[in-house]
Parts: structure tokens; C-alpha cells; sequence
């Protein structure tokens, strides 16, 4: 990431947070392939709104946002009062214990309703597991996580 890039990073999540009226104060580091920015407020609960969505959009909004002004798209994820950090470790343990059920049952088990971030995080946790794949299957909202073993 260019300075310039950090500085409309920076300047256009700031116009954001302003238009909504929330306080707050931010951090943004470079991971990989990946703009992290670590978003702290007395209003999180605002901020990441049901399971996430909230979250979730502003992100987009935020990416779509700096794309524009960049020509050119950003990987950018926000997280707020480790909501993420939280949920990836869940997801962690989930991703375990699938795979220890779809070895002791034998067949394959669907995780529904994960967003797409979270279908990637399993996915990365599995990719190079020698028992049991991991696939996404379906479309928009339908889609789902399948965990099955390796024939």
C-alpha cells in the first residue's frame, strides 16, 4: 500500500464515520494481499449491527469508496472491538469440529448461513487437511459450506 493509498484509505472511512455521527478512532496495516483496519469506538455495537451485517456493509461501502477513487480494488476488512478476531476463532473450533464429525459419521456435513469471509476462513483451515475437502456450493444467500471426506 502507497502512502497515497493509506491517505484516501484513511480520508474517505473518516468522511464515513463522520456522515454516520459515530466517534472513533482507527489503524490501518497492511497484511499480504489485504488492507486491516482496526476500528475502536464506544459505539461498536452500532457499528457491527446484527451478526455483522452492519459490518459487513460498511466494508463494502468503504472498499467500493476508495476503488472508485483508486481505479483499482482493495481488499479492505474492518474489525471493531475484535468482533472478527472473536469470530475467527469460532469459526476455528467449528471448522475442527466438522472435521471430526464428517470422519467419525462418514459423510459430508453442510455449514449454512456464512458469509463469504467466514466460508474462506474454513476453507484456508482445510485446504491442505489430508482427511476431509471443503467446498462452497449454491448461490447468493443459498450458498453453503460443505465439509466432506477425501475419497
Amino acid at each position: 500500500m502507497t502512502a497515497k493509498e493509506k491517505k484516501i484509505i484513511q480520508s474517505t472511512l473518516k468522511e464515513i464515520l463522520e456522515l454516520l455521527e459515530v466517534k472513533s478512532e482507527f489503524e490501518i496495516e497492511e497484511k499480504d494481499d489485504l488492507i486491516d483496519i482496526k476500528l475502536t469506538t464506544e459505539e461498536s455495537g452500532i457499528i457491527i449491527g446484527y451478526h455483522g451485517d452492519t459490518l459487513d456493509a460498511l466494508q463494502l461501502i468503504l472498499s467500493l469508496a476508495v476503488a472508485k477513487k483508486l481505479d483499482k480494488f482493495l481488499r479492505i476488512s474492518i474489525d471493531v472491538g475484535d468482533y472478527k478476531k472473536n469470530r475467527e476463532d469460532w469459526l476455528k473450533n467449528l471448522a475442527l469440529e466438522t472435521k471430526d464429525r464428517v470422519l467419525v459419521e462418514g459423510k459430508e456435513i453442510v455449514l449454512p448461513q456464512l458469509k463469504s469471509w467466514e466460508r474462506r476462513i474454513i476453507h484456508l483451515l482445510l485446504q491442505n487437511d489430508d482427511k476431509v475437502i471443503s467446498q462452497s456450493q449454491g448461490e447468493g444467500r443459498d450458498r453453503v459450506l460443505v465439509v466432506s471426506p477425501k475419497p
